[in-house]
């Protein structure tokens, strides 16, 4: 049996300029898969931008709303939404707070 740290396990402010009361986590970080735990204050956001990779995006608690390319959308908890490769995406919440699971597959 092996039991493991998690790559980062205090929350931080998401490190990503443009991003506005958002703390996270790394909760795992290994063979080809990450997996982040954040978390959004009230009137938090990540800033619109792609990524080179497919990443799936769960809502865990509260609610938000979230964009792919031009669509927006409410995002409540218990709903997942997939952000295609190379396509602007983007979180944010208005008033309310809001907990995500990124799921991002590296290399498979």
């Amino acid at each position: 049996m092996m039991i493991e740290q998690m790559p980062r396990p205090n929350w931080e402010p998401v490190p990503r300029p443009g991003t506005v009361g958002v703390t996270g986590r790394v909760m795992l970080n290994r063979a080809g898969i990450a997996v982040a735990h954040l978390r959004f204050s009230p009137d938090a956001t990540i800033d619109e931008h792609s990524a080179p990779i497919e990443i799936d995006v769960i809502c865990i608690g509260g609610e938000g709303f979230v964009s792919v390319g031009n669509e927006t959308s409410r995002f409540r908890a218990g709903e997942r939404v997939v952000w295609p490769a190379g396509v602007n995406h983007r979180l944010w919440t208005q008033g309310t707070n809001m907990e995500t699971l990124m799921i991002e597959r590296h290399g498979l």
